[in-house]
């Protein structure tokens, strides 16, 4: 199992608080999800950034994002698993991914590159 900080640590920091209990459950959930298993756990993080994406929750895909790179995921993979998210759930989760992605890779000026970012 990976030993990093899970994803939503900060955002739900609040419940050390409000409910440790319901903290922990998430995090136990979260590592279980997200560990190597069948699919790679740099697979399992594309799978759920998507997910993100075509909810509209660009913080998640630019933290999924991230924790994909770390775990071996290029840009070309994570573009092309927002190809399978707009051919499923349509254009609108291509926007919500370029506002996050923004972030991740920046602007994309002077890079060379053809994608948006």
């Amino acid at each position: 199992m990976n030993k990093e900080v899970p994803l939503c640590q900060n955002i739900l920091k609040i419940y050390e608080e409000l409910d440790p209990k319901l903290l922990s459950l998430v995090n136990d959930t979260q590592k279980s999800a997200l560990a190597d298993g069948a699919l790679p756990r740099k697979v399992k993080l594309l799978i759920a950034m998507v997910l993100d994406a075509e909810h509209g929750a660009s913080d998640g895909v630019q933290s999924l994002a991230r924790e994909a790179i770390k775990a071996g995921a290029t840009k070309e993979e994570i573009t092309e698993a927002l190809r399978v998210a707009q051919y499923i759930c349509g254009v609108g989760c291509v926007y919500t991914a370029a506002r996050a992605l923004k972030e991740v890779f920046g602007s994309g000026k002077d890079t060379g590159r053809k994608e948006p970012f």
